[in-house]
């Protein structure tokens, strides 16, 4: 069992199940709602704390929501002694519209709340754990973060995920040994396929192994250095149920793996079986590893 510190976000996600999404100015009734821990990183810990001890590092608010998303982690023991607590303020909310025709999840995020600080994260003592996981935001202090990783244990293995594009985010691809790419990003830096995008970013991180999620196409990742392109078929649900947190599950599934010494083929294999099962189910309770 491994020991897993992950460094992004949790937040309160109110989800709203709807027939099909809602024109604009239009009024539509609720199928269902139910009210859930998100955020990525919490999400990818959630799936990992099957097979491994894991802990996460954000800013965390006393208060109603912060209780329940509390609740939540520590249900599946997921430790927060790394949190930056504070007794005042709201913890971040999406608001998220779950179209049951297509599966597809449409996000309205709000968010006033400061993000974990280098200064935060130099005070955790980094020689306890096996593997480090973070999200691609905060880029000025994550950039601070990765070089105090590689500084104060340079053999720690770290992985980053790459979702949404952000200014100077390149910045921090030179470090990671683990960049976890969406679709999304990709196709908005102007490219089509994630072989095209892998050879034009190796130049950047010629030092990582890189993944891509590419939906309902399967997922793709490439060795160090730059070699074959290899590829798995997606594992689509008989219905698709929820989307919402199904590449934090690939992205589990692909640390897992590796710490596992799993090959890269098998990594990418069980990553899409995983996402499949995840979309087929509500929440993470119906995703297994094998």
């Amino acid at each position: 069992m491994s020991r897993i510190l992950g460094v992004g976000i949790a937040t309160l996600d109110i989800i709203n199940r709807v027939a099909d999404y809602p024109t604009e100015d239009s009024e539509v009734r609720v199928l269902s709602q139910r009210v859930c821990r998100g955020g990525n990183a919490t999400n990818t810990l959630t799936v990992l704390s099957q097979a491994h001890q894991c802990s996460w590092a954000g800013v965390w608010v006393d208060e109603p929501d912060g209780q329940r998303i509390l609740e939540d982690l520590q249900a599946h023991q997921i430790d927060v002694q790394h949190c930056r607590i504070l007794p005042q303020g709201k913890m971040p909310t999406s608001y998220i519209c779950l179209n049951q025709s297509n599966g597809s999840r449409t996000i309205v995020h709000h968010r006033d709340l400061p993000e974990l600080s280098i200064a935060d994260f130099q005070a955790i003592d980094l020689s306890a754990f096996d593997w480090v996981h973070l999200e691609g935001r905060n880029i000025p202090d994550t950039l601070k973060m990765l070089h105090h990783i590689k500084q104060q244990q340079p053999q720690l293995p770290v992985s980053l995920e790459v979702e949404k594009p952000r200014d100077d985010i390149e910045r921090l691809f030179s470090i990671p040994d683990v960049l976890l790419f969406s679709r999304h990003f990709v196709q908005h830096q102007g490219f089509s396929s994630a072989k095209a995008f892998f050879t034009a970013i190796h130049q950047q991180a010629p030092q990582a192994m890189l993944f891509c999620a590419w939906g309902e196409q399967g997922a793709y990742a490439v060795q160090k250095p730059l070699s074959r392109v290899l590829h798995a078929p997606a594992y689509p649900p008989a219905q698709v149920v929820d989307t919402l947190g199904a590449g934090d599950t690939f992205n589990a599934a692909v640390i897992h793996g590796l710490l596992q010494g799993r090959t890269t083929s098998d990594i990418l294999q069980t990553a899409c079986r995983l996402a499949g099962e995840k979309c087929g189910c509500l929440g993470f309770d119906g995703v297994h590893f094998t």
